[in-house]
């Protein structure tokens, strides 16, 4: 089958996807919930559209096509406000974080979807493990060469929404040392990491993916989990390094970020990307989830070292004029701020030291989540 053709969207519309943590008021571990949610939540309209992912103690949210932070916000809310409400119905708890920070992942459940049961099949215990929670973002694109073009633009700047919505500092009951460890879940699987440098479709669809269709390895695009990829079947780039953000505000804040970021990119007010801006790739992504905000990044093209969280204040003063245009101001603002103030990781580390225990950040993160909720 030939990859699908590159559908033209609205340049620079967006959409967010983000999968949320179904968890157990009575222990905070995580609970298989996601049944009896969508039956709930199946009854009435809801806004964007709510799916299950892999396993049933997780959930997926989507907005509609967005084209300013001001209606994604909006949407977010409300979206946040159903859920919290059918979650109360069910006694059960709603939130964000990249990662439950002690549940068991031999634990969870497959959810009953043809899909989900093939990927079990072929991954093994790797399904399970992988419930954690991201956070996805689109950017629309007028043609598939924009989309190459802005996917490998884009690469340098992925350690900026690693760090930015860093919220999986624990894992198994453990502080991991890395502000993402959900990341390196992520990085098991053989299809992950960076797309392939090519920046024309007809290249890409004749050269890789026919190539790699035919060795039986893969058969859609869904196939690939890599940290940007092309959605065809959108007229999309997908950028899915971020995790799952503590508060819809950060989600929102962080998809204007890109949208922003994408608009000064084709504008061309940086140098062409180049096979070798992949040099250090792999060093600035540990970076970011070892080291957060903190971390020190290396410039693809001069090679200097430079601090993240400088490079992601360098960054903003760039692309103000960018985002005002859209409309996002509030949004850098608020990206700006969380610079200052630190990531989700920093604040779920804080609760563990004043509550003094993982079940007590759960419960933080459940209540940060639902903050100012109808």
């Amino acid at each position: 089958m030939a990859l699908e053709q590159f559908k033209q969207s609205a340049a620079l519309s967006m959409g967010v996807e983000l999968e949320l943590q179904l968890v157990s008021l009575s222990d905070f571990d995580l609970q298989a919930a996601s049944p009896d949610m969508l039956e709930l939540l199946s009854r009435k309209a809801f806004p964007g559209v709510v799916t299950p992912e892999v396993t049933e103690s997780m959930l997926e949210i989507a907005t509609s096509v967005q084209t300013n932070h001001s209606g994604l916000l909006s949407q977010l809310r409300e979206m946040r406000d159903i859920l919290v409400q059918a979650a109360d119905k069910l006694n059960i708890g709603i939130g964000g974080g990249g990662t439950h920070p002690f549940q068991i992942w031999s634990d969870r459940r497959i959810f009953k979807k043809p899909r989900f049961q093939e990927v079990s099949a072929l991954y093994g215990y790797l399904t399970k493990q992988f419930t954690i929670f991201g956070q996805h973002v689109h950017i629309g694109c007028t043609s598939g060469d924009e989309a190459l073009f802005l996917l490998h633009a884009l690469n340098r700047y992925v350690p900026h929404f690693i760090a930015l919505s860093s919220s999986s500092p624990f894992v198994q009951g453990h502080d991991t040392l890395f502000n993402s460890a959900r990341l390196n879940s992520v990085f098991a699987f053989p299809l992950s990491g960076r797309a392939p440098f090519f920046l024309k479709w007809n290249e890409f669809e004749n050269h890789y993916f026919t190539k790699m269709e035919h060795t039986g390895v893969v058969k859609s695009m869904k196939d690939f989990y890599w940290d940007i990829r092309p959605k065809p079947e959108y007229g999309t780039i997908e950028l899915r390094v971020c995790d799952t953000p503590l508060t819809v505000e950060r989600a929102a804040g962080l998809a204007c970020y890109l949208q922003a970021l994408c608009k000064y990119l084709l504008e061309r007010n940086e140098p062409n990307p180049a096979e070798d801006d992949y040099l250090v790739y792999n060093y600035n992504r540990f970076q970011a989830c070892r080291f957060g905000l903190d971390g020190t990044i290396v410039h693809p093209k001069s090679y200097e070292q430079m601090p993240l969280r400088e490079d992601i204040l360098t960054t903003l003063r760039k692309i103000q004029p960018h985002a005002d245009s859209l409309g996002a101001g509030e949004a850098i603002e608020h990206i700006y701020q969380a610079t200052h103030t630190g990531s989700d990781a920093s604040l779920l580390r804080d609760e563990f030291a004043h509550r003094g225990s993982v079940e007590g950040m759960v419960d933080f993160s459940l209540q940060r989540f639902r903050q100012s909720a109808a």
